[in-house]
């Protein structure tokens, strides 16, 4: 059959996400804090939307448990669940490490460059105590192996599961462990640039592996061990 010629289910689609989008980020930065109530009727009022987008979004917030809802409740913004975190986390190092090993073949000098350049925008951001610049940067670097991999599977894996990890590492990059990212961004590069897919594996892993060390485990919480 012909291609449709209407454009309206695309821009339904983008507003869609966009809404998503907005939402997920305002969690992530805090902007909407955890244990918050959060109406549809002023979220869209805030966004300038209608409220069917915005219940959408909340529906797919909360199957990443960044929301939670019960029916005829009020919708919460979740709080910072460790062991879901710590859930999130070892996915989202299994998907870099992936994204690495199916990339490097492909990178080309170009791709290492914007590599390269995303590193430099990370290193500014931490020396500059710049939170937001940092992530956005991190975001930058990592997405270059996440694109050349050409894995929709794991970008969509890592679309659902980054923004609960996100929540804990903006406290990474206010402490010594981002200034360590910008030396092992760099190795990864160099791993890459030589075609050493088991190096650059590595190295990918270990910079997420990082954040392992921000993630306590609930067992050893004073509240948990005074209930053994």
């Amino acid at each position: 059959m012909p291609v449709p010629t209407s454009p309206a289910p695309l821009r339904t689609s983008l507003l869609r996400d966009s809404v998503h989008d907005r939402l997920r980020d305002a969690i992530v930065d805090g902007t909407l804090a955890p244990g918050e109530v959060v109406r549809d009727t002023e979220l869209a009022a805030w966004l300038g939307v209608s409220r069917t987008p915005v219940r959408e979004a909340l529906l797919r917030l909360g199957d990443t448990g960044l929301v939670r809802a019960a029916p005829g409740r009020s919708t919460v913004v979740a709080e910072i669940d460790l062991a879901e975190v710590r859930d999130a986390h070892a996915v989202v190092v299994a998907m870099h490490r992936l994204a690495v090993t199916e990339a490097v073949s492909r990178l080309t000098t170009g791709d290492l460059d914007r590599m390269r350049e995303a590193n430099a925008r990370f290193a500014a951001a931490i020396d500059a105590r710049d939170t937001e610049a940092a992530l956005a940067a991190d975001d930058d670097f990592h997405r270059v192996a996440v694109e050349v991999s050409g894995n929709r599977a794991l970008a969509t894996v890592l679309d659902q599961f980054t923004p609960v990890v996100r929540r804990l590492e903006r406290r990474r990059f206010a402490s010594h462990a981002g200034s360590e990212s910008v030396d092992l961004h760099a190795r990864l590069v160099e791993a890459c640039a030589s075609r050493d897919e088991q190096a650059a594996a590595d190295v990918a892993s270990r910079t997420w592996q990082n954040l392992a060390d921000l993630i306590p485990d609930p067992a050893d919480r004073p509240d948990q061990q005074e209930s053994r």
